[in-house]
């Protein structure tokens, strides 16, 4: 049986976490917004507009602590779920809504205080989603799943209250999981898996700009495989080599209080997987709804 490597982090991180004794509190910060927006048209009205109503949920969590004189932890986790209502024109009936945003995504890293210029560090990784609506009548929920697990050094390049930079680099193992996949020949459905491992560079920033208008969370992360499990598959194929080409995931999330309960979220994705697409693939969603805040209390 393969021990699976972020099953040994488990182990390693179980081991070390009892004998903190940091009686520190942690450092906390939640940022969660709802944003609605809505028209609609009565059964006689001339023009060819058709109504639509968009809902959608951000959130942005925040977790730190220096456990001990020895291992620092930070948490990371975005939420977002949306849907879109869209209403017929001809017969002004609404369709059932379809997803329009969706995430599911969890870090933590574990960093070795050694007063070094460079520290250790080991961190998981887990990407999701609420609802795969790939088949409509079959939807599957936390599907898929991405896990990854990595080890190696983080350079903390500025820790201020409003401003912190990391760049990260070390190796990486990545686990696939697709559950309820169907399989054409025999109609039945199973879990299909993949993995792949290789190196990693994460570069983390958080800072605000024009004054402390605008805050702005910039992660930046690259991973080059050398190795995946169903290389096989693809050879003699033209996409025999895609693996090879570096994975880029660039996120950014720039956030604008404009009262104490209202605010804009702007949230920027940039992704190229070789794999899954030749070309780059963005998403951008834009928010301005009600916001809950909950920072920095014991």
């Amino acid at each position: 049986m393969r021990v699976k490597p972020y099953y040994l982090l488990l182990i390693v991180l179980g081991c070390l976490i009892p004998g903190a004794g940091n009686a520190e509190p942690w450092s906390k910060s939640i940022d969660a917004s709802l944003t609605l927006t809505q028209n609609t048209y009565s059964d006689n009205w001339k023009g060819g507009e058709s109504g639509s109503a968009n809902w959608m949920f951000l959130s942005n969590s925040f977790l730190e602590k220096q456990l001990s004189s020895l291992i620092h932890n930070k948490n990371v986790l975005k939420l977002q779920f949306g849907q879109t209502y869209v209403q017929q024109k001809e017969t002004k009936n609404w369709d059932k809504p379809e997803k329009s945003s969706d995430l599911i995504d969890f870090e933590t890293v574990f960093r070795f205080s050694l007063n070094s210029w460079a520290e250790p560090f080991a961190s998981g990784r887990l990407e999701s989603q609420f609802l795969d609506s790939g088949e409509a009548n079959n939807p599957v929920y936390f599907n898929p799943m991405t896990l990854t697990q990595s080890a190696g050094a983080i350079k903390v390049l500025v820790k201020e209250e409003t401003r912190e930079w990391t760049l990260r680099f070390g190796g990486g193992f990545r686990e696939h999981i697709d559950r309820e996949v169907l399989d054409p020949d025999t109609m039945k459905r199973d879990t299909d898996s993949s993995y792949d491992g290789g190196f990693e560079m994460v570069n983390d920033l958080r800072m605000p700009i024009f004054g402390d208008a605008i805050d702005v969370r910039s992660k930046l992360i690259v991973f080059q495989a050398v190795f995946f499990s169903k290389a096989d598959d693809f050879k003699g194929t033209p996409a025999e080599d895609y693996w090879k080409s570096p994975d880029i995931n660039w996120e950014n999330v720039f956030t604008a209080s404009i009262t104490k309960y209202l605010m804009v979220n702007l949230y920027t994705q940039f992704l190229y997987d070789k794999q899954i697409n030749k070309a780059g693939r963005f998403k951008q969603t834009l928010g301005l709804g009600l916001k809950w805040n909950y920072e920095s209390i014991p």
